[in-house]
């Protein structure tokens, strides 16, 4: 569907048409005539379906048909909370897209730097607030927040607040929050917890399900190689040879993996850079940045630090390390394959790893397709080692021993 067919204001038509966007998505097509009707919404759909988008248009949309008289001074009309500071950064960048053609202002504010440049924006007058759960609630008891004239309330990637444990936070954000508002909600995943908050927070909603059982992206081509443990380093720089490979997001389970890997890169001449939940919010906006402007061709990430990223034309992930949930692997392989766009996920996996993929594939409904290890062959390494025996193949072999004979 066209989004001149979704009942959008003739300057958002305009915007979406100069940032080409063609049709709305599924979640786009069928979340945005409900909350243009001014009902509650929970959506779950996968990740990189344009959910932010799904929620910014409407908001906009309903600021901007205000009377003249109720827009000014600004004050803070919409509140998004958002669980990563990255993601947060990035539904701010959606909304200053959209200012020129609206005339609406947003702020966003996280932790991790200092507050004054943020506090002083809000000052100044904005529409939109979009935020960390923690730095918000700072702010608040500070007294540098006036939340009376809020009427639009969205909690985005609600699962993974609820994973990062900030599930607290936000009910207690909405107790400060006028009870007449609109309410909406966004999942990727479905766990009772988040079943329990719709039924808490939300008002009659009406319920956006697009996404299914296998969650994974239709035009993400999957692949998957075994290797021993000692020699994943080798094989992703092997693979990394091939041009193809513009651009990618390699993800690893731990911080420590994050900056080993990363240096290992650097040192093999790939310019790479790493985020993790230990890097200072200035080092990860940086490496970010790195990033998106191709002054990096590989980011090495975490999960959580590496949820809600969205990087145009991102052309490969790799699955370093295989993901302790299953569900994350969606999450991560989403990365790519941006509207509409095609992908490539690569997944290495070690011996030690074939729980986690038989659980991967179980959740997706469906195999991964291996591929032959060329550069450093070995056992396949899908069956159980037989004892005694390592699934490094990769020692050089031992010379023959030298037979002496005694000397007559």
């Amino acid at each position: 569907m066209k989004f001149s067919e979704l009942k959008l204001i003739e300057p958002l038509i305009e915007a979406v048409n100069q940032f080409n966007y063609k049709e709305a998505s599924p979640i786009q097509e069928k979340a945005i005539p409900v909350l243009l009707d001014g009902k509650d919404l929970f959506g779950c759909a996968k990740t990189g379906t344009g959910k932010t988008a799904a929620f910014a248009l409407p908001i906009l949309q309903m600021l901007y048909l205000r009377d003249e008289t109720d827009k000014y001074p600004r004050t803070i009309k919409a509140l998004i909370l958002a669980p990563t500071r990255e993601l947060a950064i990035q539904i701010n960048e959606t909304f200053e897209m959209m200012r020129p053609f609206v005339n609406l202002k947003s702020a966003v504010v996280f932790g991790g730097v200092g507050q004054s440049s943020q506090v002083n924006k809000i000052n100044r007058g904005i529409d939109v607030l979009i935020a960390t759960p923690g730095r918000f609630n700072d702010l608040y008891q500070q007294g540098l927040l006036d939340l009376k004239h809020v009427e639009y309330l969205v909690l985005d990637e609600a699962d993974r607040m609820l994973d990062m444990g900030f599930i607290k936070d936000v009910r207690k954000i909405i107790k400060y929050l006028p009870k007449k508002r609109q309410t909406m909600m966004f999942s990727a995943t479905l766990p009772k917890e988040i079943e329990h908050l719709v039924d808490e927070i939300l008002n009659n909603p009406v319920r956006v399900m697009v996404s299914s059982g296998n969650m994974t992206v239709d035009k993400i081509h999957q692949s998957l190689y075994f290797v021993d443990k000692a020699n994943k380093a080798k094989l992703l720089m092997k693979l990394l040879e091939n041009p193809q490979i513009y651009n990618a997001i390699v993800f690893v389970r731990t911080k420590r993996n994050a900056d080993t890997l990363s240096k290992k890169l650097n040192k093999h001449g790939i310019p790479t850079v790493a985020i993790h939940g230990d890097k200072s919010q200035n080092a990860r906006v940086r490496a970010l940045n790195d990033f998106k402007e191709d002054k990096a061709r590989i980011l090495v990430a975490t999960d959580i630090a590496a949820r809600g990223i969205d990087i145009e034309n991102l052309t490969h992930v790799v699955n370093f390390d295989l993901p302790d949930q299953p569900e994350n692997y969606v999450h991560r392989i989403g990365r790519t394959a941006r509207a509409g766009a095609n992908g490539d996920a690569i997944t290495l996996c070690c011996y030690q790893e074939m729980s986690e993929l038989k659980d991967v594939q179980k959740f997706i409904k469906q195999e991964i397709d291996v591929c032959d290890n060329p550069y450093y062959p070995m056992e396949d390494l899908s069956q159980p080692v037989k004892k005694g025996s390592k699934p490094n193949q990769n020692k050089p072999k031992k010379r023959p021993q030298r037979r002496y004979t005694k000397r007559k």
